[in-house]
């Protein structure tokens, strides 16, 4: 007879790619199927099965999760257009003309909006990390953005009627071509925001000369992997310009030049800031909150971190730059946007110019409000919500439900948990530079993406938080927040296997919520000791000071740490179970 526990209810497993998929086969190998008896519902979620299914796997990840319930995510790559193109290469079967967006995009967009989730990150409790506050007081580090366009000059209202927002294009032919359409309910917000490409050429010429006059590294962020028709449109032309008329001189004098993502370069700058650097963000709605950061930082510095940071993610409705349609203009023209047959906005657009449409589920932002104000009674937090309400009805309507959502819990006795609406930047400054409080940060997806980035950098590294997924029916979703670890899989690759370096901290926590869910469920003691004992394990290797290399130095004991590489680290996680 098989002492395994058995567990009736079937997990959701959602592969990934590169180093946290190594990673993740042996934790599932060491802390799922060798101590349970429980069935797998596995599926591929790797960017070149993505491709070569047309997106399929996605469909697959999303009616799972919603059959069973419970699942755990691994970090998958969202693929540029080089890596596309080498995908492609490997599969001269596809067509690129035919291929449906779930195969090109991340995925975790769309998994998120089929399943009705919104995000919830916080720091794993591990007792004894203590992050090494960066010296940020005095340091020469400048944020550059755009002025004008974007979201800050954007068309944005609340849909007036039940219908469809069409987005128009009248071009040459004077004809009007529809762009997208998608259905709004009434009291829905819209938002239209464009990008004049030749002002962003010429806010890279002055930005990469201000670079070389005032002699600063360049650094340069943007989303372009989500949202390639809007923020990639600006990086080809930003880096074209600097490849052309920059590189050479700034070479010639030394200087560094980094791209990155915005909310891993975001986390990097601000963990671990350079000593003289120009930093590019010409979104100015993203620009002009880390702008506002970076002064503060510079003036008083970050201080010690004494409470767990929790980050909400309002992700369900899609309704950010993610959930965005967004592509650059193929001539020049007017667009328009129509709302149930009025016309509500017209702007002219050059050929080239990024455009960006988005909206948002009135519904599903109360949904998201009532799992905030839940999450934060449930755990005795100070929630702090970030908002754009003095010139954008697109965000007023989060107030109005808010508003709505309060009164609602009062009638029914039960009194939300304290809470403030304030600007997002004020949001941010609050979250790194006063912490000292047990505090919920509600923010719009692609805020929280970069906020929770830097957080969990301050708090030791992307791999000591978790994240939550829960949506409205009870859908439960964990996942790691970091990604797939790129330059350490190379490594492992050059080295045949022999260098595995990762840390694996964040899977095994996200692992231990999912069986720890599981055996709320169906009421099983057995697998609920076993999920706590995985965490205690878990805590308890660090807290011997066991560690990967991306902790090292960041423990109260440093002289005490013994670094280790992923096996060494699984191991000794699977030996302190045991025990």
């Amino acid at each position: 007879m098989s002492d395994k526990i058995k567990v009736a209810s079937p997990l959701v497993i959602l592969h990934g790619d590169e180093m946290a998929q190594v990673a993740f086969e042996k934790i599932l190998d060491k802390f799922v199927t060798a101590p349970l008896d429980i069935d797998l519902v596995e599926i591929d979620l790797t960017a070149e099965n993505r491709l070569v299914t047309n997106g399929q796997a996605v469909k697959d990840a999303i009616d799972a999760l919603n059959r069973f319930g419970v699942g755990v995510k691994n970090a998958g790559m969202t693929v540029n257009r080089a890596q596309l193109d080498e995908l492609l290469a490997k599969h001269p079967e596809l067509d690129p003309s035919t291929l449906h967006p779930l195969a090109t995009k991340s995925p975790n967009g769309a998994i998120r909006k089929g399943i009705g989730g919104n995000i919830t990150r916080e720091d794993i409790q591990f007792r004894n990390l203590q992050m090494e506050r960066p010296e940020w007081i005095g340091r020469d580090i400048e944020v550059d953005t755009m002025d004008e366009g974007g979201i800050k000059d954007s068309a944005n209202a609340l849909s007036d009627a039940t219908g469809v927002v069409k987005l128009m294009f009248v071009g040459a032919s004077g004809d009007p071509v529809e762009l997208h359409r998608r259905e709004v309910n009434k009291g829905d917000p819209w938002l239209l925001a464009t990008n004049d490409l030749e002002a962003v050429e010429a806010w890279a010429h002055r930005f990469f000369q201000r670079a070389i006059d005032e002699q600063r590294d360049i650094y340069l962020g943007l989303k372009d992997t989500v949202i390639a028709g809007y923020d990639g449109v600006m990086r080809a032309a930003i880096e074209a310009i600097y490849r052309d008329h920059y590189q050479a001189k700034a070479e010639s004098l030394g200087l560094a030049y980094h791209y990155e993502l915005i909310d891993a370069q975001a986390a990097r700058i601000v963990a671990n800031p350079p000593e003289r650097a120009l930093w590019g963000v010409p979104d100015n709605n993203t620009g002009r909150k880390l702008y506002k950061l970076v002064e503060q930082l510079k003036r008083y510095g970050i201080p010690s971190r004494k409470a767990q940071v929790s980050i909400s993610r309002m992700s369900a409705g899609g309704g950010d730059q993610y959930g965005s349609f967004n592509a650059p203009a193929e001539e020049d023209g007017l667009l328009k946007v129509v709302v149930d047959g009025e016309e509500k906005h017209a702007r002219r657009v050059r050929k080239g110019d990024p455009i960006l449409l988005m909206s948002n589920d009135h519904e599903a932002i109360k949904d998201w409000v009532l799992q905030v104000f839940r999450d934060a009674s449930r755990k005795d937090k100070e929630v702090y919500f970030g908002l754009k309400r003095e010139y954008m009805e697109y965000d007023e309507v989060f107030s109005t439900v808010i508003t709505d959502v309060r009164h609602e819990l009062a009638k029914a006795d039960t009194p939300p948990p304290s809470f403030m609406i304030m600007r997002p930047s004020s949001q941010l400054i609050k979250m790194i530079t006063d912490p000292p409080r047990n505090a919920l940060y509600p923010a719009q997806n692609l805020d929280g993406d970069i906020f929770s980035d830097i957080s969990a950098a301050l708090g030791g590294s992307l791999a000591t938080a978790s994240s939550i997924i829960e949506s409205k029916n009870g859908t439960m979703l964990f996942e790691a927040p970091h990604g797939t670890a790129h330059d350490l899989y190379l490594k492992y690759l050059e080295s045949d296997g022999k260098e595995a370096h990762f840390n694996s901290s964040a899977l095994i926590f996200a692992v231990a919520n999912a069986l720890e869910t599981l055996a709320e469920r169906e009421a099983n003691p057995a697998l609920a000791d076993y999920a706590t004992r995985l965490k205690a394990a878990l805590i308890d290797t660090v807290g011997d000071g066991i560690i990967t290399g991306d902790l090292k130095g960041k423990t109260n004991d440093p002289a005490g740490e013994t670094v280790v590489d992923m096996h060494g680290f699984l191991d000794a996680v699977e030996a302190r179970l045991s025990a």
